[in-house]
C-alpha cells in the first residue's frame, strides 16, 4: 500500500534530482555548523561546492561510531539545543549511548516516514494498533506511535511487559495490528497457548516486527502461531529510528528504502569503495532531511 504517492512512485530521474538538491543542502549546513564535520571534510579535501552530482557522494568522509563517541552527547547536533524538542538514545551496551536529537520538523518527518512504513505493511486508517514496543529513550515506541496517528489509526500505547494483560487488551479492544519485537510476538503466542486462547479470538491480522535480528523460520513460526502476516521493518537510531525501510505486505521479499530521505550504499569495508549491485559489503546510509 502507498501513503505518499507523489514521492513513493516518483520517476528515478526526478528522485535523483531531489536527492542531489537535499544532499547539497545538508552538506552545506553541516560544514557551516559542526566543526567536527568541517575538519573531516577539510582533511578529505572536499568542500560543499564540490558536491555537483550524486556521484560526488563518495568524496564525503564517513561518520563512524568513534565520531559519535568522541562528540558525546551533543557535539554533532547541527542546530542549537533550544531547537531540539526531543532526545532519544540507543541502549549503549558497550558504553555511553548514541544520542539523537530531533527538531520539530524532524519529528514531523519521522511521523510521515512511519506512516509510509505502516501503510506499506498493510496498516490503514481505522486500524487499532497495539504498540508493544518500548517507550522512553528507545525510538521504537514513539516512532510507531506517531506514525500510526499520522496514518489515521487508533494507537494503544501499551509498551512491553505483563503479557497476560496485553492479550486481554488486544482481545477486548479489538486490536488489528501488533507492533513489537519478533521475540515478544513469540512470547505472546506462548502465553496465549498457556491460557488456552486461540488466535481466532483476536482480530490481529498483521504484525510489524523489528529492533532485533530474526529469520525466515521465525517469521513462519509467528505467522503460523498467531495467524497473521509478519512484516519486517528496519531502522537505526543514528539516522532517525524506525522508518528507514520496510517490507510490503504484498511481497515480503525485501525491504523498501525511502530514498527521498536516505541514500543507501554498499561499500567495501577495507577500501571504502562503493560496490556494484549484487556484491556483499557494509551498508552505509546518508541522511538527506534530518535537521538535528
Amino acid at each position: 500500500m502507498i501513503w505518499n504517492e507523489e514521492y513513493e512512485t516518483m520517476p528515478r530521474e526526478a528522485l535523483e534530482a531531489i536527492q542531489l538538491k537535499r544532499l547539497q543542502h545538508v552538506v552545506e549546513r553541516v560544514y557551516a555548523t559542526v566543526s567536527h564535520y568541517r575538519k573531516k571534510m577539510d582533511e578529505a579535501g572536499v568542500r560543499p561546492e564540490d558536491i555537483r552530482s550524486l556521484d560526488d557522494l563518495k568524496r564525503l568522509p564517513f561518520t563512524t561510531k568513534e565520531d559519535l563517541r568522541e562528540n558525546y552527547p551533543f557535539g554533532l547536533f547541527t542546530v542549537p539545543l533550544e531547537r531540539v524538542v526531543r532526545i532519544h538514545a540507543s541502549s549503549g551496551t558497550t558504553g555511553k549511548p548514541t544520542v539523537v536529537g530531533y527538531t520539530r520538523r524532524d519529528i514531523d518527518t519521522w511521523a510521515e516516514l512511519m506512516a509510509r512504513t505502516l501503510a506499506c505493511a498493510g496498516v490503514h486508517r481505522g486500524d487499532v494498533v497495539h504498540n508493544a514496543y518500548g517507550y522512553g529513550l528507545f525510538t521504537g515506541g514513539l516512532g510507531f506511535h506517531y506514525g500510526a496517528e499520522r496514518l489515521g489509526a487508533t494507537v494503544i500505547p501499551i509498551s512491553g511487559g505483563n503479557t497476560k494483560r496485553q492479550i486481554m487488551i488486544m482481545k477486548d479492544f479489538g486490536s488489528t495490528v501488533l507492533t513489537c519485537t519478533p521475540s515478544y510476538a513469540l512470547n505472546i503466542a506462548d502465553v496465549m497457548k498457556q491460557e488456552g486462547i486461540s488466535p481466532d479470538e483476536l482480530k490481529i491480522r498483521v504484525g510489524v516486527f523489528g529492533a532485533e535480528p530474526w529469520s525466515e523460520n521465525m517469521r513462519e513460526e509467528i505467522e503460523q502461531r498467531l495467524g497473521i502476516d509478519a512484516i519486517d521493518i528496519y531502522g537505526l537510531s543514528e539516522i532517525i529510528g524506525p522508518g528507514v525501510s520496510v517490507e510490503c505486505i504484498e511481497q515480503k521479499r525485501g525491504l523498501h528504502i525511502f530514498e527521498d530521505h536516505f541514500i543507501p550504499e554498499i561499500i567495501d569495508p577495507e577500501t571504502g569503495e562503493v560496490l556494484p549491485p549484487g556484491q556483499k559489503g557494509e551498508l552505509v546510509f546518508t541522511t538527506l532531511t534530518k535537521e538535528a
